[in-house]
This record gives structure tokens, sequence and C-alpha cells, in this order.
């Protein structure tokens, strides 16, 4: 494995049993994934990009197969080393913005730290930098019922940078926001990556897509292309 490399996934399958029948979320993914990419994942409903990007984000565990992450195997690690590397070396950003509504701005972005035992001396601060990096530290002490989607979502952002994770993993990002909105955003995700940020995305937005410099589609469980440019 390379030093850029991030993960590296070997014959990955993931099965259900549903009823007496038995689902092949995954069926031998092979993926490699360097630093600073940004990946969008695309495929129909079933086609296994959702169970993708819950195995990368350690939600999920393959049934079979090798699972690398930096440098180390992690194909069949314990729940709480899942939880540790979740919250320590993976941020997220959803399409429901996840945002909590009592909460201020700053306070929402400063909730990761409180599941990754990173020691943070200056947490306001760092809380500030976070949202200054997606342009909202003018809106650090609103709520979220103050903002616009847009808006929101550019703060969940700021909450998945906040642990300066080696990977971000975004599921719909722009699926609740409007065109212009969701333009905003891609331009985000893309001046982030110019930063060094590695994203993969889960999208049915061909348009949306587009703004990724990799794409990988899915269907029945397998990567059936995987594009760059």
């Amino acid at each position: 494995m390379s030093s850029s490399e991030i993960f590296n996934l070997r014959d990955i399958r993931r099965t259900y049993k549903v009823g007496s029948e038995l689902v092949h979320a995954m069926n031998g993914v092979d993926l490699v994934i360097d630093d600073r990419e940004f990946i969008a994942v695309i495929g129909s409903s079933g086609s296994g990009k959702s169970t993708l990007m819950h195995t990368l984000g350690f939600m999920d565990s393959p049934t079979s197969g090798q699972m690398i992450f930096e440098g180390n195997d992690v194909s069949n690690i314990g729940r709480g080393q899942r939880a540790l590397l979740r919250a320590s070396r993976i941020g997220f950003v959803f399409q429901a913005f996840n945002l909590l509504p009592r909460l201020s701005v700053i306070d929402n972005v400063l909730l990761p730290l409180t599941y990754s035992r990173k020691k943070v001396t200056d947490k306001h601060g760092a809380g500030m930098y976070a949202l200054e990096r997606v342009g909202m530290a003018h809106r650090h002490s609103h709520t979220p019922n103050q903002l616009s989607g847009g808006e929101r979502q550019r703060v969940a952002i700021a909450r998945a940078l906040i642990n300066e994770p080696r990977l971000i993993l975004a599921d719909e990002p722009t699926g609740n926001l409007d065109s212009k909105n969701r333009g905003r955003i891609m331009e985000l995700f893309s001046s982030l990556m110019e930063e060094g940020i590695t994203l993969a995305m889960v999208t049915h937005d061909q348009e949306v897509a587009d703004f990724a410099q990799r794409r990988i589609r899915m269907q029945d469980g397998k990567i059936i292309e995987d594009s760059r440019g």
C-alpha cells in the first residue's frame, strides 16, 4: 500500500439476510481511495452505493474481503475500534443536515469533539476556524432554524471538518437544496479538495457528480465503471 492510499478494499462482500433471502449488497468490490481525491459514487437504489459508504464510514463491517485503512487491516475490528475511527478520522455530511435545532451554530460544529477524544485547547477558536473555511463564521451564534438550507449545509460541512478528518463522506449532500445552493455547495467541496481534503460523495444527480474528479458507478453490488476527469 502506498503512503497516499487512504482505503484499499479487496474483494469486499456484504451479505444481509432478509427473511429467507440473502441480499448481496456488495458483491466483490475492489476500490482504492487516494489522498486528495474527490469521488462521486453513483447508482440506482439497491446498487450498493449506500452500503459502500457505510463501510467506508465504519458504520458497517464487510462479510468477507480485506479492508485496509491508513495501512492497517481493519477488516475484522470490533465495534469500539470502528466507533473511534469513525469519530476521529472520518467526517460526515448528510442530506438532512442533522443539526440540533436548540444548539447554536458553533455548538453544533463542536459536537464531534465530544466523541473523538481529541484534545483541543481552544475549542471555540477551532470551531470559528472551521466556520471561516465554509464562509459561516458570521452566523456562529445563530440557531439552525435561523439559517437557509444552503447555510445549514455549510454548517454541517464545518462540523465534518472540526476533527481534521482524513476523509469526508457526503450522503446526497445537495438533495435538499435548490440549484443555486447545489452549485455553491459543490464549489465549496471542490475548494476543500484543493486544500487537501479527500471527499467521497453518494449522489443520484449526474450534474452534481460531474463536479467530482472521479466517478464510480455501482450496480447489483459491483463497481461497473470507474472514470476520471
